[in-house]
């Protein structure tokens, strides 16, 4: 069960590119961003009402649990600064295969702090998805696109780094929580943190765009809401492994990829397919792994 809800979660992930990228593009990424966490906040409000009113939850009821949310929001806040500012310079089939390599960090992590081991049909599918991520960094310098050079792929290797430590600290945190206790509390401290960060940064910097109301911004937080309760619930079931689940989310790049090629006719799109069979060949060897 916790392979389909991984499975799930990748499928609105994918989806919740393609609105990011929608949103963002000649749009104030900073106003883009507190609008998501704001409708975040607000899908997830009833949850926090329901369970402080009938005191089912017991993160509400303890310092230390809101102090672990705190941190957990700060996390994501920091991966989501750098990954809109990323996605709205990089084409879609180059920003997606980067973000894929987060099951890399988390599969270290995995390995060293929770003792997951994976069997040969998931090594095989991890090693697959290795090489498919050499591959695109290869695509990437025939579009002109230095992974040493280009700062905008550089912020989205750091938005990537800090989401595998987010999805780390998330095996953490739901062995303490309930799921949907630690998604409504940190939607509600991200829109807080965001709302202060975006007072500050407005104060020292200017920008001359402008923010614009696009429909596809409420739907980046709906695809994510459904995405993240899907994976909470995910890694809260016995036997999950936070390796494998974070490896089949970054299938979330398929939705994105031909996106990409359908409707913005990015480039180079046989090299990108070779690479997205390699990495859709990987993700298969990990399924049949985790059954």
């Amino acid at each position: 069960m916790w392979v389909v809800l991984a499975m799930l979660s990748a499928l609105c992930l994918g989806f919740y590119d393609v609105m990011k990228k929608l949103s963002v593009d000649r749009n104030n990424v900073l106003g883009v961003l507190f609008l998501n966490t704001l409708f975040g906040a607000i899908f997830m409000c009833p949850v926090i009402i329901i369970g402080l009113a009938h005191g089912n939850y017991g993160l509400g009821n303890t310092l230390g649990g809101h102090g672990a949310i705190l941190v957990k929001s700060a996390i994501v806040l920091g991966s989501w600064l750098l990954g809109y500012a990323s996605i709205k310079h990089l084409p879609l089939t180059i920003a997606g295969p980067v973000n894929a390599s987060r099951p890399v960090m988390v599969l270290v992590g995995a390995l060293l702090l929770f003792g997951e081991r994976l069997n040969a049909w998931q090594w095989a599918g991890v090693i697959i998805g290795f090489w498919s991520l050499y591959f695109i960094s290869r695509v990437g310098g025939k579009e002109g696109i230095s992974v040493k050079h280009n700062k905008w792929v550089w912020m989205a290797i750091g938005a990537t780094a800090l989401g595998a430590v987010s999805a780390l600290y998330d095996k953490y945190l739901l062995t303490r929580y309930e799921p949907l206790e630690v998604q409504a509390w940190y939607s509600l401290y991200q829109l807080i943190i965001m709302g202060i960060t975006i007072g500050i940064i407005m104060r020292s910097t200017k920008t001359n765009t402008r923010l614009q109301w696009r429909w596809t911004i409420p739907l980046i937080s709906l695809f994510l809401t459904i995405a993240d309760i899907a994976y909470f619930y995910s890694l809260s079931l016995e036997g999950s492994m936070i390796a494998v689940v974070s490896m089949i989310r970054r299938g979330s790049v398929i939705v994105s990829f031909f996106y990409g090629v359908i409707m913005l006719h990015e480039k180079n799109i046989k090299l990108k397919l070779i690479d997205l069979t390699l990495l859709l060949i990987g993700l298969t060897f990990l399924v049949i792994g985790s059954l």
